[in-house]
């Protein structure tokens, strides 16, 4: 079964296209001859790719008996947390020698105690985390050491066409600074995330683990993509990997620089996908393409602009939308705060919004004891984001302790409770007002791409 695996984790000789990559394709000479060569732009941009190597601990799954209260109860087993350490390996760009910051995966950093970065010169550097944002996968992280650090320069993404020729610079297997070459070979893929934001650019360049945080470079020497996961059946390169465009990772950055955290945009909707089959249904052009409207949150950016449930947004800002996945990730990729021109047809009439994005946040952690016995040992939290299929908000489990009710009765760190007794809920009040008094709960789960139906008393 093939398989996507984010991973911890030939340019052909062809004079004409090298000569209009600018100094990237210096000829050598081979003898008397001009050989066209990679080898200066590979030399000027490779000192700004680095190793990443991280040591932490995760939370190991205990034994299925261990979790049996009676058994623990009569052989007498302390409650405890058990612990494995980690570790893991990856690559990054530096994109600001002055100041020391590298970008790199979300995922590549994800759960450390200690990063340390190797450098072409073998330098081996301390680096804290400044900011991570699990749905664009990105992280920023920062050396204080930065003498003879070199950056690489941020290229646009937008520019990107199939058919470029890129090079991919990272650190597959250990192998520091492997380049490897190829084609863009798409542009704007999804489904390869489904919680994540994405609008990745698809490449032929080999990527392999350890190639996760590291360069997809321009023949211009500038960084076009943040390379991430790949699309494989083995775990190794089949041809198929995926890189975060540059022009998303900058908006990312900036705000994990400004605040150590990405302060997302809310608009308020419900949405599903507008296709031919419910275009039919609403009497227009089969060709019609976009997000429709099911439901508008009460206080929200949308409600305050004026939209409406039934209208089928078709555009945000002048980019066109072509699915309910083509919003979030439009929305998601926008600050709080920020104004957006939102396009939709209503009746088919074209209606133009203007909306000023809300927050998308997580509230403070409560009790979830207080809310149902069966759930004690859950740690909690209001979800306002949208989640695909069933709009914004939900509860959230950020922990479960081992051997506790909530653990006994199946429920993961990362689920996301949707529904109770088949009503929806979309916060921890909600869930409290849905459980009071109820014995026996049935709780609908959102578990990574799964749904699934936990019976608790």
């Amino acid at each position: 079964m093939t398989k996507l695996r984010f991973s911890h984790c030939a340019v052909f000789a062809i004079t004409g296209l090298l000569a209009a990559a600018s100094w990237a394709a210096l000829p050598l000479k081979v003898g008397d001859q001009d050989v066209p060569s990679l080898a200066p732009l590979v030399s000027e941009v490779s000192p700004a790719v680095v190793n990443i190597a991280t040591q932490g601990t995760r939370e190991a799954q205990p034994n299925p008996l261990m979790q049996d209260p009676f058994f623990r109860r009569f052989f007498g087993v302390p409650e405890q947390r058990q612990q494995r350490p980690v570790r893991s390996a990856g690559s990054g760009v530096i994109i600001d020698a002055a100041k020391g910051y590298i970008i790199t995966n979300h995922h590549v950093v994800e759960n450390a105690d200690k990063i340390e970065v190797t450098l072409i010169d073998d330098r081996v550097l301390e680096a804290t985390i400044i900011g991570s944002d699990p749905g664009t996968d990105i992280a920023v992280l920062q050396v204080t050491e930065t003498k003879n650090l070199t950056s690489m320069a941020l290229g646009n993404s937008e520019r990107l066409q199939v058919g470029d020729f890129v090079l991919a610079i990272g650190n597959p297997f250990g192998l520091q600074h492997t380049v490897t070459s190829g084609i863009v070979s798409a542009l704007g893929r999804q489904g390869i995330s489904r919680d994540g934001y994405e609008d990745f650019i698809q490449t032929d360049a080999s990527i392999n683990p350890g190639n996760s945080g590291g360069a997809l470079v321009n023949l211009s020497g500038e960084l076009i993509g943040v390379n991430s996961a790949i699309f494989s059946n083995s775990g190794g390169n089949i041809g198929i990997g995926f890189a975060i465009p540059v022009n998303i990772a900058k908006s990312i950055m900036a705000q994990l620089i400004e605040f150590g955290e990405v302060r997302r945009g809310l608009l308020g909707v419900r949405i599903s996908d507008f296709n031919a089959d419910t275009a039919e249904a609403y009497g227009m052009d089969a060709d019609v393409e976009g997000a429709l409207v099911e439901e508008v949150t009460v206080d929200s950016a949308a409600e305050a602009a004026g939209i409406q449930a039934g209208d089928v947004i078709t555009k945000v800002d002048g980019e066109t939308i072509g699915s309910a996945n083509d919003l979030r990730t439009t929305i998601g990729l926008r600050r709080s705060g920020d104004q957006v021109k939102v396009e939709a047809l209503r009746d088919g009439n074209s209606k133009r919004f203007t909306a000023t994005l809300t927050e998308l946040s997580s509230t403070v952690q409560i009790s979830a004891e207080d809310i149902h016995p069966a759930l004690a040992g859950a740690e909690i939290v209001d979800f306002s984001e949208e989640i695909p299929g069933l709009g914004n908000g939900g509860v959230r489990i950020d922990g479960v302790q081992p051997g506790s009710p909530a653990a006994m009765r199946g429920l993961e760190e990362g689920d996301l409770i949707v529904t109770v007794n088949r009503v929806r809920v979309r916060s921890t009040e909600e869930l409290k007002t849905r459980a009071d008094g109820q014995d026996v709960l049935i709780v609908g789960i959102r578990r990574g791409s799964r749904n699934l139906l936990l019976q608790v008393r």
